[in-house]
């Protein structure tokens, strides 16, 4: 049929779905090149977090129709629900779909005609209900399985409702087929992922600890991961599952956002940071090696100086393993881009590079409690000057002289070798 290339932008959630469309079009004959290479079709599934992903969505653009100005230009996905008609304006693009329809990519590509056309074919989000299953399959030892989709919460800063609609997931016996298929191709891990995953089966009274029981009883997939998951929505029940479980391991995501009510309170979420704290504490109690990462985003509006200096004290206190830190962005029709008391952008970079250096202390403090300590490393096919790595259940990284043996294997090994350079472990 052709060539076609893959540019994935933002979450775990939209790789899980590139992933899938590959997979889909490969069926159909079409071979997948490197994305700078010239290709018949190009595919770039957008986010629209920050005003920085969105002009990488516009950089992708402009170079696929650079390289190949014949070729089918397809922008999918979050930028492209929330801002089609913007994306109709930039030469080039021939597809936009929405996240409610990217699914069906395929059919609109092998029905496209006109490559100097404008197809738009973006719809209202806010009142879907459809759920499409998907998963990578790209990496020869994991797989990101999107078990749900969508968000309730508006908190006063996110676009991700407008983008990707209202809360809505799969079965659990959907999921649980799908885990067996990632079984059955060799996958030894799966990471769960989704928009807000502690809400999985409220719509149809299910629950996202229903689902992670009736996971761990699949026996031919060895280890979890659970992706992200609000404080509020990991109850003492999810944790303690997770500590006795079979296979869900000691690695969790929650975002924390701010670490002062007040800048909560602003942000509409649901939960104090005491909160936090306490979920913190009752993982860290109940499994000492885990590792725990939080998502924190810096410069909000209104954030004054002793705010930040006592979230940074916060954080600084508790036993996180590491931060993702993001420079608040204003996006559009959301109720914060409207606040008063907006923060300087050099300020904000400031404060984001502090909590940057904050994150790589606490990482390397983890990793060097773990030292000689013996945990499970699942090892991964890449290869870099004549190493080879992998993570352990609680996902430190470690490195070992390539031997093909271990590809996909999963060995017990004494951490005792730390590089603290390059932040892994060697196991010699």
């Amino acid at each position: 049929m052709g060539t076609i290339a893959f540019h994935t932008l933002g979450c775990k959630l939209n790789f899980a779905e590139s992933s899938d469309l590959m997979r889909r079009f490969g069926e159909k004959g079409y071979v997948q090149v490197d994305f700078r290479q010239k290709a018949d079709v190009y595919v770039i599934n957008t986010c629209t977090v920050t005003q920085t992903a969105e002009k990488k969505c516009r950089n992708a653009i402009r170079q696929a129709h650079r390289v190949n100005p014949d070729a089918i230009v397809a922008v999918i996905g979050c930028f492209s629900q929330v801002k089609a008609e913007e994306i109709e304006k930039i030469e080039g693009v021939n597809i936009i779909l929405g996240n409610d329809n990217k699914h069906k990519l395929l059919e609109y590509v092998l029905n496209s005609t006109d490559n100097n056309g404008k197809e738009n074919h973006v719809e209202d989000i806010s009142h879907l209900k459809d759920f499409h299953i998907s998963y990578s399959s790209d990496d020869r030892t994991r797989s990101f399985l999107k078990v749900q989709d969508g968000c309730d919460y508006f908190c006063s800063y996110c676009e991700i409702p407008f983008a990707r609609g209202r809360n809505r997931s799969a079965s659990i016996d959907e999921i649980c087929n799908c885990a067996r298929q990632l079984a059955r191709e060799g996958k030894k891990e799966i990471v769960l992922t989704g928009v807000n995953i502690g809400e999985y089966g409220s719509e149809r009274g299910e629950s996202f600890l229903q689902l992670i029981r009736s996971l761990d009883e699949i026996e031919e997939i060895n280890r979890y991961r659970i992706s992200s998951i609000e404080p509020n929505l990991i109850n003492e029940r999810i944790i303690d599952f997770c500590s006795s479980s079979r296979s869900f391991l000691p690695h969790f995501h929650i975002p924390l956002q701010a670490g002062t009510d007040k800048i909560l309170a602003l942000m509409k979420r649901k939960y104090t940071r005491e909160l936090f704290a306490n979920r913190v504490e009752y993982i860290k109690n109940s499994m000492p090696h885990a590792f725990i990462a939080a998502d924190v985003i810096v410069g909000f509006p209104q954030e004054t100086d002793e705010d930040f200096a006592s979230a940074r004290d916060f954080i600084a206190s508790l036993p996180l393993s590491a931060l993702h830190v993001f420079t608040y962005s204003e996006r559009p029709g959301t109720i914060a881009a409207r606040m008063l008391g907006k923060v300087p952008f050099a300020t904000r970079k400031e404060r984001s590079l502090e909590l940057q250096r904050l994150s790589e202390r606490k990482k390397e403090e983890f990793y060097l409690n773990n030292m000689n300590t013996e945990r499970e490393i699942l090892w991964e096919a890449d290869c870099d000057k004549g190493m080879m790595y992998g993570f352990t259940d609680n996902y430190i990284r470690v490195g070992r002289k390539f031997d093909k043996r271990y590809i996909n294997a999963i060995t017990k090994e004494r951490l005792e070798t730390y590089d603290s350079e390059n932040q892994h472990y060697i196991i010699n």
